[in-house]
């Protein structure tokens, strides 16, 4: 096979007066106006308003490139890109080959007609989406409505684009197009392998901890395109162990069955469980007569002659087992990933795309955000609907980093039209992404969209004709989704919505928790308290999410120092949901004081998104096994913005993601408040048996001991029959602990304590000593305004260690300081800890991890009790308001 790279310096052109100015190709249209000096950073201030003519205007994107003579002499040709956004024209030597009118279809022209021998151009058309989504409007035999946001594009649901670029509430609308990922030609006189998939069954039974499994069979099929008889020889190597198919002669497209087995392989297990392993598989089709082509060195004159080399697939794949377990129970019905005959709770987040540019999405960026997510223990992510389907590159590092993917189709927070025509094109579009992706093991299911069931009750329209519209989303869901990913995927969970109760189940699951999937937002949405998601004991909740400002070096990156206030109008338009700000501060003024400045404002705002998100884990995590996953809303951002996100926009961590990684610890000791009664509840997946200990002291906010009143400890806080009531300043506890189990641990109602909730606080630490695991933790009895914190003073050094690395040290000398949070704002990095707990006298080293290497102008200082430094600065509640 031959191969034309035509990646690289494009021109690009703006049809309206037909200024030339350079494009990356792979790349976007928005990328290159602002390379070029032509558009202002849409990031930056309120940009973003300045940034919407390129996307209502009409773009070429052409390239000048060689084709030598023998290229042309081969006999199968193909010009393919993998992703044209969205509404275009292809065009090789002022000729059409093809449009496009999906991103999420790879373009595909035969382009031997166009081609001839030397320099040939190809010119790609990208037409205004805007334009065409009004266009799409007009034609529409009554409304199909889509969810609006401050600043957005009009019918985003009627073009098949991110949905998430049209605007959403969490980030800006910036309608770009391009060419991203690969374009290339390819041509061979020989065989081209179109599409390989696998399907591998285990023949034999797990034992739920191994890592190598029982026997598998292994089918691979392999669709094989031939330009003319001949006859082809088609071979499959696992993990270099050959199995040869035969040879066929016939032209056209045929789809080549191999079968295999593999022996005993090691499995792929989700992160935290064991090792996600991967095995080679490659299949070679390759014709059986030699054939060669001839080249002229252009540069010598020397002439040579080449084999052709067959066409050969490269894949890793992984053996596992993983079920989508729905059963009906005593509750309802049970939501649970059951991998290698092991009942998995899901861990995790939401995903969206990696950044608002698609320039911006290379592997290096995907891989520091995907490390981000199994540092704090997750194992799961949720592909979101109204993103992408994301690159390969995307799904290879999730499969090597053992996270499991909820994968949605892209449909989001719309109703949908259901014309021939559209539905054709999304056939089109998941034949493709299926037969793209179902080989990776990290994909645990497909789902149908994003809340597009639950559309259905939003608008006038659908509340005035439901069955109109039920009846639309059914044929898009169940009659092209569902239909395909059935036919072609049938191993794989099919999921028809998030939420949903399940197949054939219209019904509304915002609010049920007895089955299925859940969206949990009574919290945000509706401002309840933080105890309200100790009301719900979802299966599995899929969303459930709270706001904070993003970090101080992130503000400062879109924000000149004058805009530093949470109504400023920089602010605000950075700020994408209509009540953001106003949720935000109506809920500090419920917990908080009033922070006394900015930068207190924007910590205290993280502290409460990690206050809230660890209340819902927590509790929901001591529910198992009937709820069995959580995926908080949301991993990362797409721009620098106010939003629920767990990382910056940079991919630095928030405090949610460092308290994440507590909260998604194997072994957890939950701390909540229900019913008036403090409870404790150890939770464990760490495989075997192992003794634990737990300690519970009630402190005064000096740090001294406060004693526990006699006679609690019990599953209602009351003392076991036959258990002596005595006064004591600790609580002990041992345990032992195996794997997917839950115990009470502890139980004290509040109206026993002989003092005031406000004086005191409960610590709780937990050691597994055949784990090298130790942890604390605290639990405020009532809102953290009313508690009397006193000034732990703290003693801070930034020092450099005997290998150069940053520290902060860190020693509360007077008093327990909480949700302790060193930031450097002059570097790029992030410090391995934050918003932890300090106990009076600890002494804490947390070491500084530079982005890139460490910037030259930060040094080490002697120690001093100042709280800023060198461009430390050491957040805690206690100083976060004035006195």
């Amino acid at each position: 096979m031959e191969i034309i790279h035509l990646a690289g310096e494009w021109k690009l052109v703006r049809l309206a007066d037909g200024t030339v100015r350079p494009m990356q190709v792979p790349g976007d249209i928005y990328s290159a106006l602002i390379q070029a000096g032509e558009l202002p950073d849409p990031y930056f201030g309120e940009n973003e308003l300045k940034a919407q003519w390129p996307g209502r205007e009409d773009w070429r994107i052409e390239h000048r490139f060689w084709v030598p003579d023998q290229f042309l002499k081969l006999g199968t040709m193909r010009l393919l890109a993998e992703v044209v956004d969205t509404i275009g024209e292809v065009y090789l030597n002022g000729i059409l080959v093809g449009k496009s009118n999906n991103m999420f279809r790879r373009f595909e022209a035969d382009p031997k007609p166009y081609l001839h021998s030397g320099e040939n151009t190809i010119a790609v058309i990208i037409r205004s989406p805007e334009q065409a989504a009004i266009r799409e409007a007009g034609r529409l035999p009554y409304p199909i409505p889509a969810s609006p946001y401050p600043v957005s594009s009009p019918h985003r649901n009627l073009v098949r684009k991110a949905q998430c670029m049209s605007g959403w509430d969490w980030g800006p609308c910036l309608m770009t197009g391009g060419i991203y990922d690969d374009i290339r030609l390819i041509a061979t006189d020989g065989p081209l392998i179109r599409s390989v998939q696998t399907r591998t069954e285990p023949l034999g039974s797990f034992d739920g901890a191994s890592s190598r499994g029982p026997d598998f069979s292994v089918e691979v099929s392999a669709e094989i395109e031939v330009p003319a008889p001949m006859e082809v020889k088609i071979s499959c190597f696992l993990d270099g162990k050959r199995a040869d198919a035969g040879r066929f002669c016939q032209a056209g497209t045929t789809t080549i069955r191999i079968d295999m087995e593999a022996k005993e392989p090691k499995l792929w297990w989700p992160h935290g469980h064991g090792e996600p392993a991967l095995h080679d598989l490659h299949v070679a089709a390759e014709r059986v007569t030699s054939t060669y082509i001839h080249r002229t060195d252009p540069q010598t004159g020397h002439a040579s002659a080449t084999c052709l080399h067959p066409h050969i697939v490269h894949k890793k794949i992984g053996f596992r087992e993983l079920k989508v377990v729905t059963e009906e129970d005593s509750v309802g019905r049970s939501f649970k990933f059951v991998v290698n005959g092991k009942d998995i709770f899901a861990k995790g987040a939401n995903w969206i795309p990696a950044d608002a540019l698609p320039s911006r999405w290379t592997r290096a960026r995907i891989a520091g955000l995907l490390d981000s997510t199994v540092e704090a223990n997750m194992n799961c992510l949720r592909v979101w609907g109204g993103g992408r389907y994301e690159s390969d590159d995307f799904y290879e590092l999730c499969d090597e980093r053992g996270i499991m993917l909820w994968q949605d189709c892209m449909f989001s927070c719309a109703l949908y039209p259901s014309s021939t025509e559209f539905l054709l094109n999304v056939e089109a579009e998941i034949t493709y992404q299926v037969k793209r992706l179902s080989d990776h093991p990290c994909i645990a299911l497909w789902c149908g969209n994003n809340e597009a069931l639950g559309a259905i009750t939003w608008y006038d329209e659908s509340k005035k004709n439901p069955a109109r519209y039920i009846i639309d989303y059914d044929r898009l869901t169940e009659g092209v989704l569902g239909r395909v990913i059935r036919s072609l995927d049938p191993d794989r969970c099919f999921w028809p919505s998030s939420p949903s109760a399940g197949p054939n189940d219209f019904s509304d699951n915002w609010h049920s928790d007895e089955r299925g999937d859940m969206h949990f937002w009574s919290v945000w949405h509706e401002g309840k308290p933080f105890s309200e998601y100790l009301t719900v004991q979802p299966r599995f909740c899929s969303e459930f999410g709270f706001q904070s400002l993003p970090s101080m070096r992130t503000i400062a990156s879109f924000a000149p120092q004058s805009e530093w206030n949470i109504s400023s109008p920089v602010l605000e338009a950075h700020q994408k949901h209509p009540r953001g700000n106003s949720l935000i501060l109506e809920t500090m003024l419920r917990y908080f004081r009033m922070p006394k400045g900015f930068r207190e404002l924007a910590y205290l705002s993280q502290v409460q998104q990690a206050m809230a998100i660890r209340t819902a884990v927590e509790f929901w995590r001591s529910t198992m096994p009937r709820c069995m996953g959580t995926l908080f809303w949301q991993l990362n951002d797409v721009w620098p913005v106010v939003s629920w996100s767990s990382l910056n926009h940079d991919g630095s961590w928030k405090i949610l993601q460092y308290e994440a990684k507590r909260f998604y610890d194997p072994v957890l000791l939950a701390l909540f408040i229900k019913n008036g009664t403090v409870q404790a509840h150890l939770v464990s997946e760490a495989s075997g048996e192992h003794r634990a200990k737990v300690t519970l002291r009630l402190l005064d906010f000096h740090g001294e001991p406060f004693t526990i009143p006699a006679g609690v400890g019990g599953e209602k806080g009351v003392v076991e029959e036959g258990a002596q009531a005595s006064r004591s300043s600790a609580v002990e506890r041992s345990l032992i602990i195996s794997e997917n189990s839950v115990q009470h641990v502890w139980a004290m109602p509040l109206d026993v304590l002989p003092c005031k909730t406000e004086e005191v606080f409960l610590e709780a630490t937990l050691e597994v000593p055949d784990l090298d695991f130790k942890t604390a933790s605290v639990l405020f009895l009532t809102e953290p305004k009313r508690c009397a914190l006193e000034d732990p003073g703290l003693e801070v050094a930034l020092e450099s260690n005997d290998e150069g690395a940053l520290e902060a040290k860190i020693c509360a000398t007077a008093a327990p300081a909480f949700y302790v949070s060193p930031e450097l704002e002059d570097a790029a990095g992030q410090f391995e800890d934050a918003g932890f707990y300090c106990a009076k006298g600890d002494h804490r080293t947390i070491r500084f991890i530079p982005a890139a290497r460490q910037p030259s102008e930060i040094r080490a200082q002697p120690s001093t009790k100042t709280q800023t430094h060198s461009g430390l600065r050491v957040y805690h509640l206690q100083n976060s308001f004035e006195h």
